[in-house]
C-alpha cells in the first residue's frame, strides 16, 4: 500500500515556513519602521534653577531668585499625516515666582511659540508645514535614532544657529542609563532693542537702541542611546544688554548658572524612554526570536513527518499475492 503524508506534516511544515519569514520581517523591515519620531506626542518638561533677571517693576537687575522653563510639546497630528512628517508645536515660556501661576503667558520673562517640523526617521529639519523658526542642526528636543559617540550640532534657538555638543561619557539619570553632550556658547550679538538710556549707562539719553547679546555657560543634554529621546537637560542661560559700540555689559535680563530638569520630568523622561525601547525590542528582538524559533520547530517536525509519510515503496503492477485458501496456514488446520 502507497504512503502518504499527513496533513499535520503539512500544516506544520507550512506554519513553519511562515513563522520563519516573519520573523524575518519583523527584524528586517517592521522594526527599523518603528523607528519613527510620534507625531501624536504631548510632553511637558519644566527646568528650575537659580539665577539673576530684569524686574521691571523695580527697573534693575535681581539676584538669586528662582527661574522656572516650561516647555511643552505638542503634535498636529493633521498635519503630520498629511506631510509625512513629525510636527510639534512647541511653548515655551521663562517665569519666575512672581509670574507662576499665569493667568497670561505673556506676563512671563519670556515666552515663544515656535513649529518644528522633522524627518521621523533621520531627525533632520525640514521646511515646510508652516515652520517657524528655519532651523537646521541634527539635534534639538531629541537626537536621531541609535545615538553615536561623537559630536552632534544642537540647534540653540536663542542664539538662532547650531552649537557643538561633544560626546562627554555614559551617565545615569534616575538609574537608566544615556549618552552624555555637552557644550557652551560664547558671547553674540542676537538683535537690539529699544530701552531707556539709563539702563544702559546712559542716562543723559531717553533713548537707546541698545544691543542683545546672548552667551551660555554650559549645555548637558543625556540622550537615550537608541530612541534619541533626552533624558536630562540643563542650560546656563545668559543674555544682556549692551550701549551701542561698546563691549561690556551694561544690564543684565537673564542669568543662571545652571537650570536643569525636574526630578519629577527626569522620571517621566526615562518612563518613556523605557516605553519605546520595550516596543522595538518587542518588534525587533522578541517577536522574531519566537517566531524563528517556533518556525524551526514546526518546519523540522513537519519535513520528518512528511518523509516518513511518504517511506513506503509501492508494490509493482502485476505482483502476485498469496491465496488464503492454498496457504500453508490454511492447509495445516484443515488436516488436524
Amino acid at each position: 500500500m502507497r504512503r502518504t503524508a499527513s496533513p499535520f506534516s503539512l500544516v506544520a511544515t507550512g506554519l513553519g515556513t511562515f513563522l520563519l519569514v516573519l520573523a524575518g520581517l519583523l527584524a528586517g523591515y517592521v522594526e527599523p519602521r518603528a523607528e519613527r519620531t510620534s507625531i501624536d506626542v504631548d510632553v511637558t518638561t519644566v527646568f528650575t534653577g537659580t539665577g539673576s533677571y530684569f524686574d521691571t517693576a523695580k527697573i534693575r537687575t535681581v539676584r538669586d531668585r528662582k527661574l522656572i522653563i516650561t516647555r511643552q510639546a505638542r503634535g498636529d497630528v493633521a498635519a503630520s499625516e498629511r506631510s509625512g512628517r513629525a510636527v510639534w508645536d512647541v511653548t515655551t515660556s521663562v517665569d519666575t515666582a512672581k509670574t507662576l501661576p499665569a493667568a497670561d503667558p505673556h506676563d512671563a520673562l519670556q515666552w515663544t511659540l515656535e513649529r518644528w517640523v522633522t524627518d521621523r526617521k533621520t531627525n533632520a529639519p525640514v521646511h515646510c508645514c508652516g515652520e517657524q523658526p528655519a532651523f537646521s542642526g541634527e539635534a534639538y528636543l531629541k537626537f536621531p535614532f541609535n545615538v553615536e559617540k561623537r559630536t552632534y550640532t544642537w540647534w540653540d534657538n536663542t542664539l538662532g544657529a547650531t552649537v557643538p555638543l561633544r560626546f562627554s561619557g555614559v551617565t545615569k539619570v534616575q538609574g537608566y542609563e544615556g549618552y552624555r553632550f555637552t557644550g557652551t556658547v560664547s558671547p553674540a550679538r542676537t538683535g537690539s532693542r529699544l530701552v531707556p538710556g539709563r539702563i544702559v549707562g546712559q542716562p543723559k539719553k531717553s533713548q537707546v537702541l541698545a544691543e542683545e547679546w546672548y552667551a551660555n555657560h554650559g549645555v548637558e543634554l543625556v540622550a537615550d542611546q537608541r530612541t534619541g529621546r533626552v533624558l536630562y537637560a540643563a542650560i546656563g542661560p545668559r543674555k544682556t544688554l549692551r550701549a551701542p559700540g561698546t563691549d561690556k555689559d551694561a544690564a543684565v535680563l537673564l542669568d543662571s548658572r545652571k537650570i536643569a530638569f525636574t526630578p519629577a520630568t527626569q522620571r517621566g523622561q526615562v518612563a518613556l524612554a523605557q516605553d519605546d525601547n520595550d516596543r522595538l525590542t518587542l518588534l525587533g528582538a522578541t517577536l522574531p526570536l519566537v517566531a524563528g524559533g517556533l518556525g524551526v520547530l514546526l518546519l523540522a517536525a513537519g519535513l520528518v513527518l512528511v518523509v516518513r509519510g511518504r517511506g513506503g515503496r509501492p508494490e509493482p503492477e502485476g505482483a502476485m499475492r498469496p491465496d488464503p485458501d492454498t496457504s500453508p496456514t490454511t492447509l495445516e488446520t484443515s488436516t488436524m
